[in-house]
């Protein structure tokens, strides 16, 4: 399979604290990879050097081939090619819904109004958001915000989505409306990379499944494997605390629930 992006030896340091430690990870064409982890682990700062939010301590990003961090590449090129979803949504306060989603189609891909009004359009609807086009964000909840962010970053139609708990401000009953759409994307050949704390969510969705722990990548497989059989003990750990204090986490089929319980 084609690795679209491969990550080489990163490390990030923040002062004194070291958050990445020699990460080898890579990513292949069309896949959809989850990063879970307790709090501090590194997953969102992971995300975050891959689309150069923050500048890598050392090691190397290959996209497409390349590494991205030489100075002879254009970043703002490069994240042309990403999407992101954020934790906090980061909307265009002075836009409206609609122009939060028209705003970077127009500016960045050049694409006339009509045609990004028309694709925008396609996407709220599919996140339940399309009776809001005039409201500015600061009249929307924390759950229809995330929902227009969601719908922002579809727009983009970019080669490698990444999302950063998706879902986490997300109404329950819109959860399996989005990660239908996150299927469909999948489908069509689109690369994601999508950190969360929903074990469920990740077992469901996931090509492939990526562990952290302490800045470093702990245990990776396919979802099966490490919800069913996990190889590291702190795996093990990390799935029976998070499964016990977070049961709408667990698959509602109890069969499923009972497996994932019995192997850790």
């Amino acid at each position: 399979m084609e690795k679209i992006i491969d990550i080489q030896h990163l490390s990030k340091t923040f002062g004194n604290n070291v958050v990445l430690k020699d990460i080898d990870f890579s990513v292949n064409k069309g896949e959809v990879v989850f990063i879970i982890g307790s709090s501090g682990s590194g997953k969102s700062t992971l995300l975050r050097c891959i689309n150069l939010l923050e500048k890598p301590s050392g090691g190397k990003i290959i996209y497409k081939s390349e590494n991205i961090l030489d100075d002879k590449h254009d970043v703002r090129e490069y994240r042309t090619k990403l999407g992101m979803v954020f934790q906090q949504f980061n909307l265009f306060n002075n836009h409206d819904v609609l122009g939060n989603c028209t705003v970077g189609q127009i500016n960045v891909l050049k694409r006339s109004k009509e045609e990004a009004k028309k694709i925008a359009m396609k996407y709220l609807q599919v996140v339940g958001m399309d009776q809001y086009i005039n409201a500015k964000p600061r009249q929307l909840s924390g759950g229809q915000k995330q929902r227009v962010a969601i719908a922002r970053a579809l727009c983009m139609e970019p080669e490698v989505m990444l999302f950063d708990e998706p879902t986490s401000a997300l109404d329950p009953e819109m959860v399996g409306e989005v990660l239908k759409v996150m299927r469909d994307l999948a489908e069509s050949g689109l690369t994601m990379l999508i950190v969360t704390h929903e074990m469920g969510f990740a077992r469901d969705v996931a090509d492939r499944v990526v562990f952290m722990d302490k800045g470093v990548i702990a245990e990776e497989g396919p979802p099966e494997q490490i919800f069913n059989n996990p190889k590291q003990e702190r795996t093990r750990e990390f799935l029976s605390r998070t499964l016990q204090q977070n049961p709408a986490y667990i698959p509602s089929d109890s069969s499923e629930a009972q497996k994932i319980v019995k192997a850790i």
